[in-house]
């Protein structure tokens, strides 16, 4: 491979890794322990707190099934888990399992899931989940949705590998089922207040009650806030804030031994202002440094950091009023400075009812899962993360909005024939999705201003004098454009060039007005999973699917920018002229960058697309011993293809022609997988050990980055043929593959180490160790005609995906010892995440490395006080590790390219006390 990570960058982080990795010890204590009474439905520990045992079951194949019969990898984190691990939302399922990562970016609408290295990458909701989530067996749009309260839980199952016969579509990396704690029949409430550092305050109470002999109902709560983690130095405000709450109610029927009906409504509401970033530094990435030529693909043979005055745009953007602190302070310095008056306010709220119905019909049974969701987000930005007012999304309706509506109905039934050797199951899925966007992304004041000084640096080695002058409104120097405006740079052209420079210079709060889009996608499919008991201790299982998808895709748009179609009249024609077309085409593209131009002011465009794919997977299992599985198998994914909203990807902005818009341009393929796994399961009632090797395929693989200017879609796919390093051009027209020698081209493989032990009573401890080459072929193209690579992405053959370590490992230890006879105990409770080296940008630019970390939580206390109470002191990212979640080209802010990064959160801490009845 052309680029590894293979050292974890602080001694101390090394040392614990290593301490970690070699324990042997401790072995995830995933698990919903069958019959385990030291555990009740509020995460407390009772008085008898017996040992716990490693049978564990789950419904990842759409049985009941005990962990160890269950030949699929999959992690199952119990609700005792999830409380002291502090989990509150999908993000904090990072400590506890190995393969997963989940990271937000620019909108934590766009949060993002992972597992094995392979996820969704980039922030258009055009893309679908690769890891989607299911809360209570109701899919979640995007699994950025999950990023809320999640309420009480009874566990969490996360299946690794495709899931294309049961997760259905876009389950092309694994899924996620979370399980809400279900009413009870015995009365019965909890309470719980936390407060913390960053003056975080969490209030949760529930109560669950019997409403008759055969209805029991329940009803949860939960209020948290907290200031934010930046301190906006110009506004007086803060960024990252959490101010948020969800209620659900649920209603359980159980009018007879066979029948359950279960309603679950809820609904949540955020008002939080994210998501803020800092310029990246050599500190953090030792490569975010000036690169020879000014070249961000080039890698950076000097110590020259990118936000030096060395870099010619940064004097450009302190000469524009930006804070010089701003490109001297630490990565890890939350101080930010923002465009005064700009804001990240966000509005979310999301909220929905299913119902699931339960029916033994005596040889089968039928579930059936009803639910309709909508789920709205704005999120307003200074979007170019500067102090300099070059693009933003002003507050509002229109503020980076999505909407969605769902329905989905899934039917399935279930039953056992020819005496129990054939365990069948068959079923439907049914789901309509209604997707809106809405933008109103505009340059900001000195937008203009800005980006004339980029064609004045671009001008400079060519003139006698210094040509940036960011005082001008042009940038440029009295001196420098009296040469301009003489005719010896630019000949006859030199009116026109003038002209347009201005013109662009003119630009000042332009662009969107109200962009739209809507997409209505409708998904049905018909699968079928059967286990044949061949013998008593070999089974092969079966499994088919088919999904047939439609989308229906229409957009509007409004924007008011008419400097764009006045220089496309007067620069235009210089484009033709190979001496001009560079700083003509400079002109043109900024004056109408991203295709924001008042040509499509009320312009509409509409489009659709169908496809269909059968998925499913083939597995041999055997009980070599009764606590011993092996198993192999093959398993096909599928990830929808689809529509990507966002109009830079209409066209060319030099030569769009609103005219002749081709839609065909938004769309991007299905995604497709073929996995071959083998491992094994071992479980005695003291200790659990699963293994498994991986090797998966991807074709088409779906891309989105953000390559400074604006977000574009590939899918990336391999040449069998050598391109000869065409793919790594700045060209983007060599590289092309013959069609009949395309192939996949992303490739992750590896091995995952998962096990539980408890050595003596009251003691359990766990480890998780995944490595997996997440890494793209050699010879990479665009398509699957073979169509060549973006330039954009010409770092990307042969290396690592973006955040996709290859080494990860997790632990962790609970002990809770008896303190007298009054059924007290006590707690102490540690977990971790060794992470190795990687990238963190999707384009894997040089300057974007994370080195590795270790993040540690901890939580001490005392259980069941009087049967009723608990006080736990808990911390968060104990050694305060910093590090990076992405970083992304700072919008605009060239040549050189500098970056900007969302980090991590860092250290908190607090008290919760606890009670119940």
């Amino acid at each position: 491979m052309t680029h590894r990570f293979a050292r974890v960058s602080k001694t101390r982080s090394s040392l614990f890794a290593i301490a970690l990795l070699g324990s042997g010890l401790a072995f995830p204590a995933f698990a919903q322990d069958v019959d385990d009474a030291s555990v009740e439905d509020d995460g407390q520990e009772t008085a008898e707190a017996p040992q716990a045992e490693n049978r564990i079951v789950i419904t990842a194949q759409g049985r009941q099934q005990e962990l160890a019969d269950v030949p699929v990898a999959v992690s199952a984190i119990n609700a005792a888990e999830l409380e002291r691990s502090g989990a509150t939302d999908i993000r904090e399922l990072n400590q506890v399992a190995p393969s997963l990562l989940v990271s937000s970016t620019g909108n934590e609408a766009n949060g993002s899931a992972r597992i094995r290295g392979i996820g969704t990458v980039g922030d258009n909701p055009g893309l679908e989940s690769s890891v989607p989530v299911f809360i209570d067996g109701v899919y979640r749009s995007r699994s950025g949705n999950a990023l809320s309260e999640l309420g009480p839980l009874d566990r969490i199952e996360i299946q690794r590998g495709p899931q294309g016969t049961l997760g259905g579509r876009n389950s092309t990396a694994g899924l996620i089922s979370i399980y809400t704690a279900q009413p009870e029949f015995t009365l019965g409430g909890y309470g719980a207040l936390t407060y913390g550092n960053y003056d975080a305050l969490r209030i949760e109470a529930g109560i669950t009650a019997p409403l008759g002999d055969t209805v029991a109902g329940r009803i949860d709560g939960i209020y948290f806030s907290r200031d934010g983690f930046y301190n906006d130095v110009v506004n007086d405000t803060d960024v990252n804030n959490r101010d948020r709450y969800l209620v659900r109610g649920q209603l359980l029927f159980e009018p007879s031994d066979d029948l359950s009906i279960r309603l679950v409504g809820d609904y949540s509401k955020k008002d939080e202002a994210c998501c803020a970033a800092t310029f990246v530094q050599p500190e953090v990435a030792p490569l975010a440094l000036v690169s020879p030529g000014l070249d961000p693909f080039t890698r950076p043979t000097g110590s020259t950091p990118l936000t030096s005055t060395a870099n010619p745009i940064i004097p450009i953007l302190i000469g524009l009023g930006n804070d010089p602190r701003a490109f001297t302070q630490s990565t890890y310095n939350r101080d930010i400075y923002v465009t005064p008056g700009r804001t990240y306010e966000g509005d979310t709220e999301d909220y929905g009812v299913s119902a699931e119905i339960n029916y033994n019909l005596g040889n089968a049974s039928l579930t059936s899962i009803t639910a309709y969701r909508e789920y709205s987000n704005t999120q307003a930005s200074d979007t170019d993360y500067t102090q300099v007012d070059i693009l933003y999304r002003a507050p509002g309706e229109f503020a980076g909005a999505r909407e969605f509506a769902t329905f989905t109905q899934e039917v399935r039934l279930q039953g056992t024939a020819f005496d129990g050797v054939l365990d069948w199951l068959v079923g439907g899925y049914y789901a309509n999705e209604k997707l809106q966007t809405r933008d109103n992304l505009r340059f900001g004041d000195d937008y203009g201003t800005f980006v004339a000084c980029r064609l004045a640096i671009a001008l400079d080695p060519a003139l006698p004098v210094t040509v940036p002058d960011p005082s001008q409104q042009n940038c440029f120097s009295p001196t420098a454009f009296a040469i301009l405006n003489s005719g010896a740079v630019f000949g006859a052209a030199t009116p026109a060039i003038v002209a347009g420079l201005n013109n662009l210079a003119s630009i000042s709060d332009a662009g969107g007005t109200g962009d739209i889009y809507n997409q209505t996608s409708d998904n049905f499919a018909l699968f079928t999973h059967n286990i044949f008991h061949v013998t008593d201790r070999f089974d092969i299982t079966l499994g088919l699917r088919y999904t047939s998808e439609s989308k229906d895709f229409d957009a509007s748009f409004g924007n008011d920018n008419t400097v764009c179609p006045t220089n496309r009249a007067i620069v235009g024609p210089l484009l033709a002229v190979p001496a001009l077309a560079g700083f003509a085409g400079g002109i043109l593209a900024l004056s109408c960058q991203g295709n924001s131009t008042s040509e499509l002011d009320g312009v509409t465009i509409a489009d659709s697309r169908d496809e269909d794919q059968f998925t499913g997977t083939a597995i041999l299992s055997y009980k070599a011993l009764d606590d011993l599985l092996i198993y192999g198998s093959y398993s096909r994914g599928y990830k929808a293809g689809g529509f990507n909203l966002d109009r830079s990807a209409l066209s060319n902005p030099l030569t769009l022609n609103v005219a002749n818009l081709n839609t065909a341009n938004l769309q991007f393929d299905a995604e497709t997988v073929n996995s071959y796994e083998v491992g094994f399961k071992y479980a005695i009632p003291k200790f659990s050990l699963s293994v498994a090797a991986f090797h998966q395929e991807f074709s088409d693989f779906q891309l989105n980055t953000f390559n400074g200017s604006v977000f574009l879609v590939q899918n990336i796919n391999g040449c069998e043929t050598d391109l000869q390093g065409a793919d790594r051009d700045a060209s983007a027209t060599t590289g092309a593959c013959a069609a009949d020698q395309v192939k996949n081209g992303v490739v992750a493989q590896g091995v995952e180490i998962e096990a539980a032990i408890s050595p003596v009573r009251d003691v359990r401890a766990s480890l998780g160790i995944t490595y997996s080459d997440t890494s793209y072929e050699d010879h990479l193209v665009g398509s699957n005609t073979g169509e060549p690579l973006d330039p954009a992405l010409r770092l990307l053959p042969d290396d690592n995906l973006s955040n996709a370590p290859e080494l990860i490992g997790t632990m962790s230890f609970t002990w809770t010892p008896e303190i007298g006879d009054s059924g007290m105990r006590g707690l102490f409770y540690l977990n971790a995440r060794a992470v190795d080296d990687y990238n963190t940008g999707s384009d894997l630019l040089y300057g974007k490395e994370q080195d590795g970390y270790v993040v540690v939580n901890g939580r001490i206390g005392l259980t069941n006080i009087g049967g009723a109470f608990s006080i736990e002191g808990w911390v968060q990212n104990l050694f305060d590790e910093q590090y990076t979640q992405v970083a992304f080209n700072t919008p605009f802010v060239a040549p050189q390219q500098t970056y900007s990064a969302f980090l991590a959160e860092p250290r908190t801490f607090g008290v919760t006390l606890r009670g119940k009845f």
